[in-house]
């Protein structure tokens, strides 16, 4: 697999690096982020679980890795920290860099089926097939990718409750910082959902997360770790009506699946906000993911 390192750094004694590889679902190159805590750098390093952040809109793999902080709460937590780019990125396709909800840095961490899209924006398949694989390509076996959890920001946060919902085997633990909730009933969603998934709207009840609780069985709680998910109140999408909290929690309460969420006073979408809490949803996975 062609896996390039582009750079590191060290950072609370493990390494932030960023790498770019050769994509066959995206049928580009695109880019990385691995932060490796200090005990994953040992020569005997083997089996750490792994997190995976994905970003929202307009967002590459730089965002998070250089604002929220995350680095020195992965490393006390021996957690290795994947976070992708949010879209395929230079594929020459006509309008791609048009708009910001749509096209580059609005992947929607979807499967395009339709038109100018198809070929390359399969950004779910991305995420749950081929990253892992460039994961250990790139680091070998000091991490154990059956051991996984997933979280994310907006955008970000809607494509991690998406893939864990679809993925209950592959990832333990769950948890989205004001996340898109409900893309079928917003205008984002709206906007993207025919333009990658065409006009027929059973096809994207499969990437809503609310439709995909709707359709599941009742949960036994004790079988899974609550999704855990932040909001802050201030959040000016949330006042748009892009978010949709309410619906998430109403549909989880109708299927008994576990899920906390908390409003948190005073705070915007910002990566201000995401720096406040990030330690606690770092703390929330690790503590599910420790065991192998």
């Amino acid at each position: 697999m062609d896996v390039k390192l582009e750079s590191s750094e060290k950072c609370f004694g493990g390494e932030q690096r960023v790498y770019s590889a050769l994509s066959e679902e995206l049928k580009c190159r695109t880019t990385f982020g691995v932060f490796l805590p200090p005990s994953a750098l040992s020569s005997e390093a083997a089996g750490l679980p792994i997190l995976y952040f994905l970003s929202g809109l307009t967002c590459t793999e730089a965002n998070f890795v250089q604002k929220s902080g995350f680095q020195r709460y992965a490393a006390e937590s021996e957690l290795i920290v994947v976070n992708p780019d949010t879209s395929p990125r230079g594929c020459n396709i006509p309008g791609e860099d048009d708009a910001y909800d749509l096209g580059s840095g609005a992947g929607f961490y979807l499967d395009a089926t339709q038109g100018k899209w198809k070929q390359n924006y399969r950004m779910y398949s991305f995420v749950t097939k081929e990253l892992p694989r460039m994961v250990v390509a790139a680091v070998g076996g000091c991490v154990d990718v059956t051991r996984a959890g997933i979280t994310g920001h907006s955008m970000g946060g809607h494509g991690a409750l998406i893939i864990y919902l679809k993925n209950l085997e592959a990832y333990r633990t769950c948890s989205a910082f004001a996340p898109i909730c409900n893309p079928m009933q917003c205008p984002w969603g709206q906007k993207a959902f025919p333009e990658y998934l065409g006009p027929d709207q059973s096809s994207w009840k499969e990437y809503d997360a609310c439709e995909l609780i709707r359709k599941m069985q009742q949960v036994t709680p004790a079988k899974k770790s609550p999704i855990l998910i932040d909001q802050g109140s201030e959040d000016c999408f949330l006042k748009q009506g892009q978010l949709l909290p309410d619906n998430l929690t109403a549909a989880a309460a109708s299927k008994n699946l576990p899920l906390t969420y908390r409003l948190q006073e005073g705070y915007s979408h910002s990566y201000f906000f995401i720096a406040s809490f990030i330690g606690q949803h770092i703390a929330h996975h690790a503590k599910q993911l420790k065991d192998p």
